[in-house]
């Protein structure tokens, strides 16, 4: 039987690198990122259907585009909603990378001045950046008690950013509605109870476990969660500051652009960061 082979074929997309993932996939099953021989993942470019729903608004709010367009260009992440956030920065550049090349094209606004300018960066050279990271899971705080963390998935960032996007939809609806005052006031209240709500479930989901300095450990959620609504302020301001700075890991560092003598007599400090962010304005050529 002669097998029907199209002569097109040879012309279909080819991987274009290989990455290596920064958690060095200790945090998934085999049915979220596939095994590979050399632990590195090939990647594709984007096809004309990847760059379509990377460009519909409502799929990217949602987070489904990009879960998509991943699972398209790197088959060997299998269920992109599970990966984890030291990872996410690193599979984005892989992709851009491989759809479009290495550099990409960022435009700012100069501190202290309108001035708005563009400058180029260096993609490959970012992942060698991230590279670097040696991702730790735990921090001690100052009271002794050591955090072991559970890094938040994409699914956990992309609904607290559509519950964080909402409640603020609705403070501005309200701002400008003509609401009495008390009914206002009992709006932004509840805004207030929603959005707190949400940062606490973000915390406790961010932990895995907590050791006291006895070595006695606490691995239950509901008793985590009592913990984070007794503790003092200091104590869990000082567990949100370590958390944030654990969740930075694997993620793109900002560029430091340094000003030209004209901006600088315009009002712009001799150098600034610019943090480097994926959106439709930049993402594509």
């Amino acid at each position: 039987m002669t097998e029907n082979t199209n002569p097109l074929k040879r012309y279909y997309r080819q991987p274009q690198i290989s990455i290596q993932l920064p958690s060095r996939e200790r945090y998934y099953p085999a049915n979220v990122v596939q095994k590979t021989t050399t632990g590195e993942h090939p990647v594709l470019p984007m096809t004309a259907m990847d760059e379509l729903a990377f460009r519909t608004p409502d799929s990217m709010m949602s987070g489904q585009a990009t879960v998509d367009v991943i699972r398209s260009c790197i088959p060997t992440i299998q269920d992109p909603w599970q990966l984890v956030n030291y990872d996410i920065d690193t599979v984005l550049i892989a992709i851009r990378i491989a759809s479009y090349g290495e550099t990409m094209e960022m435009t700012s606004v100069v501190p202290g001045t309108n001035e708005s300018i563009t400058h180029t960066v260096n993609l490959p050279q970012m992942l060698e950046q991230i590279k670097k990271d040696q991702i730790t899971d735990q921090c001690t705080l100052q009271d002794g008690l050591t955090v072991q963390v559970s890094p938040l998935t994409y699914k956990q960032i992309t609904e607290s950013q559509l519950k964080t996007f909402e409640q603020q939809r609705i403070y501005a609806q309200v701002s400008q509605s003509e609401m009495t005052a008390e009914e206002k006031t009992r709006r932004f209240t509840e805004s207030f109870r929603i959005l707190s709500d949400l940062n606490m479930s973000l915390l406790v989901s961010n932990i895995q476990k907590i050791t006291l300095p006895s070595g006695e450990s606490v691995t239950d959620r509901n008793q985590i969660k009592e913990f984070i609504q007794n503790a003092d302020a200091k104590t869990i301001k000082d567990l949100e500051n370590k958390l944030a700075d654990i969740r930075q890991q694997g993620s793109i560092k900002p560029v430091r652009i340094k000003s030209t003598e004209e901006q600088i007599k315009a009002g712009a400090p001799a150098s600034y960061e610019v943090p480097i962010t994926f959106d439709n304005a930049n993402f594509f050529v």
